[in-house]
């Protein structure tokens, strides 16, 4: 099958969920999540659920513990916590539970982010995607810039190949 193929090869909707992670947003406040829950939308994907949690280990890990239970949840994505702040534990929480990792996604959104948007600031920003019990997670800075980045250049036009690859051996 070609690269093509295989995108396509998902029919239908794919299942997320969004999790933003901050200590101040609120649901009348989050543009990020608001972001993703659109653009999602517009690709004819489907939102099963959404939240935010303050950015604390505990949360996070208690929060993708549910959302990777769910029995027909694809995709998780994240927003938020991934700064070089002492609070912004997004990806250490990750990294501590990924079964896989693709670092290819935290890699191109770097180069992305300084050849198209920010410079020299992209070596603050901290992308991450894996899979967690057999799910797809994407975790992306939270500001509306990176998430429309991420979402248009990388996640979206790969999101039904992720799932087609996560769905081959079952």
């Amino acid at each position: 099958m070609s690269v093509h193929e295989h995108k396509q090869a998902i029919q239908g909707p794919v299942r997320c969920g969004i999790i933003t992670v901050s200590d101040t947003r609120t649901v009348d406040t989050d543009k990020s999540g608001r972001l993703m829950k659109e653009k999602l939308l517009e690709g004819n994907h489907e939102i099963i659920r959404s939240s935010i949690i303050r950015d604390e280990k505990a949360s996070i890990l208690q929060e993708l513990h549910e959302y990777t239970a769910h029995p027909t949840m694809d995709v998780i994505l994240m927003n938020g916590g991934t700064g070089i702040a002492s609070r912004d534990v997004t990806i250490e929480a990750l990294e501590s539970i990924f079964e896989k990792e693709m670092p290819g996604f935290g890699e191109i959104f770097r180069m992305l982010s300084y050849t198209e948007d920010i410079g020299s600031a992209a070596i603050l920003s901290r992308a991450a995607a894996g899979v967690v019990n057999g799910k797809a997670v994407f975790s992306t800075p939270g500001s509306s810039g990176a998430v429309k980045l991420a979402m248009d250049k990388l996640i979206l036009p790969e999101l039904r190949h992720v799932v087609r690859e996560l769905r081959k051996d079952q």
